[in-house]
């Protein structure tokens, strides 16, 4: 899939990896090339960007937590990340539908 139009999406990408649970960079980075049978794969350098505008945003949360002598950071949803999560997966349905309308498919 074009970068591009990942890019446009990846915050509401990351939240809905997300809602499953708290998560590192890598684990989301797996969780979304796994849900999208490997349409989208995504580079630890665009991921981390991300969760940490997400975090200056107050739609996530982060802590340090020591795996096998590793730190790593995981990230959580807040209740306003939920909101969004809702808000933008609503928000891209309808465009779905749009784009299926006009591509001659039935929605």
């Amino acid at each position: 899939m074009a970068n591009d139009r990942i890019k446009g999406n990846l915050e509401l990408l990351l939240l809905a990896a997300l809602a499953t649970g708290p998560a590192h960079g890598y684990e989301l980075a797996s969780a979304i090339k796994d849900r999208s049978g490997g349409e989208f794969v995504l580079a630890e350098g665009t991921i981390y960007p991300a969760l940490h505008g997400l975090e200056r945003r107050g739609l996530v949360s982060s802590s340090w937590e020591v795996v096998g002598g590793r730190r790593r950071r995981v990230y959580e949803l807040s209740g306003s990340g939920r909101e969004a999560r809702a808000q933008q997966a609503a928000d891209w349905a309808r465009f779905a539908r749009g784009m299926d309308m006009v591509l001659g498919g039935t929605a």
